[in-house]
């Protein structure tokens, strides 16, 4: 009986071919990364965190090591020695990396080890996104040329960065949101709810998609729907505020900008709307002057910022067409009740009119534009008010992520749209990617690693770990961010911390900051550059030099 009962289970819907379906878009992650890294004549496994320029993987990666190795990190991360007031993380928040804290406890934690999380993770959402959507082959086909085009998915897979779990769960958030749609079940919304809590604590803008899944709740039940949504808003909220004030470290500068609401308490209401208003003017022109130049120069924010808007230009589009198709439709139902002869109502009305089926399915479907679409605005005019124009600008490439397979999913005739933002990805992140900061892929190097291993050396014979009332600032390493020397400024190569202990805590610190706390830091090692000028006053106070090159000078203060 239950073999009877599994086998109508597998017929039905031909889940069959959906299982190939998945199974084949579940490939396209590996497939792209294999295919990047060999026409650039490397693999996978040549990828090597420290030949990147991308400073904060270094953080999220000795964080995750530590973790993993000792519950947290024993010595602080900070910057200018920040350090949170509990446990010892950085400015973010923890829960950004859970999924690679789970396959370090899993299966250990290496250099390679956030690449090879990463391109299974997008493997998984791949896989759950068809099963849950069911999408057609020629949906499925346009989701595969604009995942390639889109190659930002392939940069971030083969890296530190933790950007491809946002992608992941936005995508998986929405493959819910579409199946709920489709057929609504209540284990789809708390999924729902679950995605979108995990995502809002590591990120706060992505409340927006929390939103949604409180809509659904509230459409099934105004009264219940109403508390309960009210009340993971608010629990969420709360949590993240906790988050943020106990486990994460002060940055250099605010991590987002709050001046246009304080201003309203502190100036006055006029002074308010003026700053307010000001500040879109200029940040507004400011981001204008990058989207320019990401079309004209390639400067990857701008490219960014063309990316997202596009997205958004599309969605706007679809759903004027589609709540015109929707309003048209409901006219024609209302006139083609007047003539009686069945044959009378069709050759006047049939062009026009749709079947129930369909009129649902582009019900579901302008939901998920406009809230998309509304996400979209709001996170701009968020970007505008509160995030710093560069620094700010990868944040998009979430929303860019998702909006991919929205867009894929979206039920056209001719695919114009798909067509256009596929040619666009191939202009902007393709043609137009021509800085190796923003895009190159990292591979090892034999100096790189030989530089990095006589540094693991080093860091593993001189470095002591004080296991008294940890996290504490013995087991601190100090990260000059840059410093002068007769050839001129030069940045510290960071990269060389990777050899850091597990368990040790860096504390990135600006050059001024050291300069006037230089006799009384916190930290017991400070790396700083060689033949710089905070070099030759650690030499003169007397600090035990641990190991030297070229490119970094490791102290012992005390």
């Amino acid at each position: 009986m239950k073999k009877e009962q599994f086998t109508d289970w597998w017929k039905q819907d031909k889940r069959y071919l959906t299982l190939v379906k998945a199974v084949l878009m579940a490939l396209l992650p590996v497939v792209c990364c294999l295919v990047r890294t060999a026409a650039e004549g490397r693999s996978i496994g040549q990828v090597y965190l420290p030949s990147s320029e991308w400073n904060d993987e270094l953080f999220y990666f000795k964080q995750v090591e530590s973790i993993v190795k000792y519950g947290f990190p024993r010595g602080y991360f900070g910057f200018n020695e920040s350090h949170a007031l509990q446990l010892s993380f950085a400015a973010w928040s923890p829960v950004l990396v859970f999924p690679w804290i789970l396959w370090g406890l899993v299966f250990g934690w290496n250099l390679l080890s956030p690449v090879i999380c990463n391109i299974v993770l997008l493997t998984i959402t791949m896989f759950v996104f068809v099963w849950l959507v069911k999408p057609t082959w020629k949906q499925l086909g346009i989701l595969t040329v604009l995942f390639g085009l889109y190659t930002l998915f392939t940069r971030y897979m083969l890296s530190g960065m933790p950007e491809v779990i946002c992608f992941g769960m936005l995508i998986l958030f929405y493959g819910l949101a579409f199946s709920y749609l489709n057929k609504e079940t209540k284990g789809k919304l708390i999924a729902m709810f679950i995605v979108s809590v995990l995502l809002t604590l590591m990120r706060p803008y992505m409340l927006l998609f929390l939103l949604l899944a409180c809509f659904f709740r509230i459409r099934r039940s105004r009264k219940s729907g109403w508390i309960v949504s009210a009340s993971v808003v608010a629990v969420t909220g709360v949590v993240y505020v906790l988050i943020k004030h106990y486990l994460g470290a002060e940055y250099f500068t605010p991590l987002f900008y709050t001046d246009w609401i304080t201003t309203f308490f502190t100036d006055g209401i006029g002074a308010g709307v003026r700053n307010f208003f000001g500040t879109l003017h200029w940040k507004g022109l400011e981001f204008y002057r990058h989207c320019v130049s990401g079309m004209k120069n390639g400067l990857a924010s701008g490219a960014f910022f063309d990316g997202y808007l596009l997205v958004l230009l599309i969605l706007l589009v679809q759903s004027f067409l589609d709540i015109r198709t929707l309003r048209r439709a409901k006219r024609v139902e209302r006139i083609a009740m007047e003539p009686e002869d069945k044959k009378v109502r069709e050759a006047l009305f049939g062009p026009y009119t749709l079947t129930e089926d369909r009129k649902r399915g582009l019900h579901n479907q302008l939901v998920i534009e406009v809230h998309f679409a509304l996400s979209l605005i709001a996170m701009l005019f968020a970007h505008l008010l509160m995030y710093k124009m560069v620094e700010g600008s990868k944040h998009f490439l979430t929303f860019i992520a998702a909006g991919i397979f929205i867009v894929s999913m979206l039920e056209t005739r001719y695919y114009k749209k798909a067509v256009l933002l596929g040619a666009a990805f191939l202009y902007l992140y393709s043609y137009k990617a021509v800085e190796p900061y923003d895009y190159q892929v990292p591979y090892v190097t034999e100096e790189r690693e030989e530089q990095v291993e006589y540094w693991r050396q080093i860091f593993a014979e001189k470095l002591v770990m004080n296991t008294d009332q940890v996290p504490n600032y013995d087991n601190v390493v100090i990260w000059t961010f840059g410093d002068d020397t007769p050839e001129g400024n030069r940045n510290l190569k960071w990269q060389l911390l990777y050899g850091a202990p597990e368990g040790f805590g860096i504390s990135c610190c600006e050059r001024e900051y050291l300069l006037e706390h230089l006799t009384e830091l916190q930290s017991r090692y400070l790396a700083t550059v060689s033949g710089g000028e905070i070099d030759r006053q650690c030499r003169e106070q007397g600090y035990e030099e641990l190991g030297r090159d070229a490119d970094m000078v490791l102290y012992r203060r005390y």
